[in-house]
């Protein structure tokens, strides 16, 4: 059994310089100190990155879960999704309204059907068979996440103001796991759906990298996404950060902004970006715990 272990959070890449993210920076800080221990326990990649996830989610600190904005039809449409490496088997849910966890949907979608992706109302009733909590008072559930303005909201796709959360995590098995989650662009038009859920472009775990996207997915899309990121490392010899930069100059060509975590078999780390800044912790048995905005 390796006794190395490591998790990365990311809060999104929908970052503004201007505005205090104290309360994001201390629960980041919190949160991958309390996955960190989870992992040392000897909990498993893929236990750990749904806590992650969830948690935040739940928080409503992010544009996720709780923090997710209407869209442009004044309704919530949630995107997760989530991979075990170790099985190479992963679950998502997309354009789906009314999940309080979706992360916790898409594991359940991973673990009890033989999908990888279930969608809108299918994905509301999928999560109802399997007793998860909804959203009954959606005007009391729902809150703008620390950075977000209200006339952001309202944009309609225009600037294409974003946020995601993600954790990927190395167990002490060696086990590789990687889960995203977003409500997606603020003021979206409904029925969008971006890179977050779409396994191999927004998130993607395998024996030997786990990788979580953040930025505007359109790009993220047209770039090739998180398992271009793992051809880069295991076809073309390239490093982690090699890999992980060469993957946002290419979301930079297709005129998105974002960024990424990515951990590997070996316990390396990278978490790039090409925005204004990037919510992120980092900690492991063998790493300096980092907690960052900008």
């Amino acid at each position: 059994m390796s006794q190395k272990h490591v998790i990365a959070l990311h809060g999104g890449a929908g970052v503004n310089p201007d505005r205090d993210y104290a309360e994001v920076e201390e629960h980041l800080g919190v949160l991958v100190h309390v996955c960190e221990a989870m992992l040392a326990d000897g909990e498993d990649a893929i236990d750990t990155v749904e806590h992650a996830v969830a948690q935040m989610e739940q928080s409503g600190l992010y544009v996720a879960g709780r923090g997710s904005a209407p869209n442009g039809a004044g309704i919530v449409e949630c995107d997760a999704a989530i991979m075990d490496g170790a099985r190479l088997r992963a679950g998502g849910i997309c354009a789906a309204p009314g999940i309080a966890l979706p992360i916790r949907a898409a594991r359940a979608v991973l673990e009890h059907t033989p999908y990888v992706l279930l969608a809108g109302e299918g994905a509301r009733a999928f999560a109802i068979e399997r007793g998860m909590e909804l959203v009954e008072e959606p005007d009391a559930h729902y809150r703008l996440p620390v950075g977000v303005e209200r006339e952001e909201t309202l944009r309609l796709d225009e600037g294409l103001a974003h946020g995601t959360v993600g954790a990927v995590a190395l167990d002490r098995n060696g086990a590789l796991a990687a889960a995203t989650s977003t409500g997606g662009l603020l003021g979206k038009r409904a029925g969008r759906v971006g890179d977050t859920p779409i396994t191999g472009i927004g998130n993607w775990a395998d024996s030997e990298v786990a990788v979580s996207c953040t930025g505007i997915g359109e790009a993220f899309i047209y770039a090739g996404g998180a398992r271009t990121l793992a051809a880069h490392v295991a076809l073309a010899g390239e490093s982690l950060d090699q890999a992980g930069q060469a993957l946002l100059h290419a979301v930079a060509r297709h005129g998105g902004d974002g960024g990424l975590i990515a951990v590997d078999r070996s316990g390396t780390v990278t978490m790039p970006f090409n925005s204004a800044g990037m919510k992120r912790a980092l900690a492991g048995s063998e790493l300096q715990t980092v907690v960052r905005i900008l």
